[in-house]
């Protein structure tokens, strides 16, 4: 058993530590190795050896728990060249996409790697994932996250650069796919080559920003006649405070991060009954398009001094 699940705090695992007034701070363990901040130094080598949870201090009695970080602490703290898919956002694609151990799982972009790491999880050593991705340092980000969460680079997860439309049919050969999750900007463009490769009952699953992004790729999903009819939704996470009778809801919460779409493959030649009146699509061009995505609601690009400055930190 690896020492990250085996309950034991080892030489080259990754401790959570929550000090005085709830402040975390997150180490690597090393022999000989110390926490310092002015309240004092905290030797690795009193962690060394014992169980997760366990609370220590350092030579001034200053207090501090221990715990192993979950996957969700890494995630909302690790390097980020793109913004991440959310955990409760990451927790409805694994549910909803149906992503089982041993699945052929297909994912673009890779943005920082954060779902890949849940979807990693979920397909098991027995499972793949190929993760496609536009820009060479997003990858390069992700792939130093993935490696510093899981201690190496998984040998069942591939990279390739390039358009999913473009490259998907070069790596499978066609109805060779469990499921495709999209999470990028205009998942339209794939559509054809995720049905082209998808299995018979394969479920597409798409992640977008605006409601603009949702109608366009759920109208080009209809219009192939390739898949059941689309589902979408969002989830929304409220958090609670918790303490003696003051129990109510917390003041801040995550709210909309995203919306999820998903659809089924249909067997060759199928056509799908008529099980409900359909209204007749809305006719757009792309010029609506262009004021409803990321860019024309003014949303900030990562400069590519940042983005060198994350690669950087992600891969060291």
């Amino acid at each position: 058993m690896s020492s990250k699940h085996s309950g034991i705090f080892e030489a080259g695992d990754k401790v959570q530590l929550t000090g005085p007034k709830g402040r975390i701070n997150t180490i690597v363990l090393s022999p000989g190795g110390t926490f310092g901040t002015h309240r004092g130094d905290l030797r690795h080598d009193d962690i060394i050896g014992l169980p997760d949870g366990s609370v220590v201090s350092n030579q001034n009695g200053v207090e501090y728990l221990a715990l192993k970080p979950l996957l969700n602490d890494f995630v909302l703290s690790m390097p980020r060249g793109a913004a991440i898919i959310y955990p409760k956002d990451a927790a409805q694609i694994l549910v909803s996409g149906d992503i089982f151990p041993g699945a052929v799982v297909v994912e673009a972009g890779v943005g920082s790697g954060a779902l890949s790491l849940y979807l990693l999880r979920a397909v098991g050593d027995s499972g793949q994932l190929h993760s496609f991705e536009r820009r060479s340092e997003f990858a390069e980000i992700a792939q130093g996250n993935v490696a510093s969460q899981m201690g190496l680079t998984p040998k069942n997860w591939s990279v390739h650069l390039g358009d999913l439309q473009e490259e998907l049919l070069n790596v499978f050969q066609p109805h060779t796919v469990d499921r495709v999750v999209l999470d990028m900007l205009a998942p339209w463009e794939c559509i054809e080559a995720v049905a082209n490769s998808l299995k018979p009952g394969g479920l597409v699953i798409a992640y977008v920003a605006t409601v603009t992004q949702l109608s366009r790729v759920a109208e080009e999903i209809r219009s192939t006649g390739m898949f059941t009819e689309p589902e979408g939704f969002e989830s929304l996470v409220r958090p609670w405070h918790l303490q003696g009778l003051a129990v109510r809801p917390e003041h801040r919460m995550i709210g909309h991060t995203g919306f999820l779409l998903t659809a089924r493959r249909l067997a060759p030649g199928t056509v799908l009954p008529q099980f409900k009146n359909k209204v007749k699509s809305t006719e757009y061009s792309d010029q609506d398009i262009l004021a409803w995505n990321p860019e024309g609601l003014g949303e900030r690009k990562v400069s590519e001094k940042k983005l060198r400055k994350t690669v950087r930190k992600a891969t060291s």
